[in-house]
């Protein structure tokens, strides 16, 4: 069993958001197979807590344009590592220097990368931008 196609055009759709705050090391890992409980757990860091939370600020806005609200929101007041359940799909912003102690990608590292298409997104961008200068 692998993670289904809308959960992994939210996490994309996250991960763009992401993004477009600067997100760093933006990861998708699909947990089906692991975990019962999502499908894709979405990872990004930031230098700052103020970017923690303009990250999260940045990825709940796109979900909600997209009438997607979390279920469950941990972490938002410390800005250090934001935890956003979105039943299959859960996203962790964490602080760089949390990201590198909790080190996510390490326990999860048997599950597949899920390809968030973030090269796409930015190649439209910079056409986009080009053909408006």
């Amino acid at each position: 069993m692998t993670a289904s196609e809308i959960s992994i055009t939210v996490a994309r759709a996250a991960a763009k958001a992401a993004a477009d705050k600067l997100a760093q090391d933006i990861v998708g890992l699909d947990v089906s197979e692991r975990l019962a409980l999502a499908d894709v757990f979405l990872i990004a860091s930031a230098p700052s807590e103020r970017q923690v939370n303009a990250i999260v600020d940045g990825i709940e806005e796109e979900l909600a344009q997209r009438d997607l609200r979390p279920v469950r929101r941990e972490g938002r007041s410390g800005g250090r590592w934001v935890l956003l359940d979105y039943s299959d799909v859960v996203i962790h912003v964490q602080h760089e220097e949390d990201r590198v102690f909790y080190a996510l990608e390490r326990l999860w590292k048997d599950c597949p990368v899920v390809d968030l298409q973030l090269e796409d997104a930015a190649a439209a961008t910079a056409a986009a931008s080009a053909d408006g200068e």
